[in-house]
């Protein structure tokens, strides 16, 4: 039984647009000014701290007992003791 030559080569998909120099920063840096937001549509950062075990447990024990999470606890904690007016 003869085999069956293909002299087609395979298909090649396209491969996109380079992205630009530096994607991570542009992103970053990226200011949306798209109108008012409400409290729940605010740009957020992240912050990053280092806290013992014990800490952490503790606060998260506090923030399932006031039944929020964590983060919004320690966010409404730091609110209080950095408003906006001290900026």
């Amino acid at each position: 039984m003869a085999a069956a030559s293909t002299s087609q080569k395979p298909h090649r998909s396209a491969i996109g647009r380079r992205p630009a120099a530096d994607p991570a920063s542009a992103w970053v840096h990226h200011d949306d000014t798209s109108g008012p937001t409400s409290r729940g549509t605010v740009h957020t950062a992240r912050l990053t701290l280092d806290v013992t075990p014990a800490l952490r447990g503790r606060i998260k024990v506090i923030a399932f007992r006031r039944g929020i999470t964590a983060a919004d606890m320690l966010r409404e904690l730091l609110e209080r003791e950095y408003p906006e007016d001290m900026a």
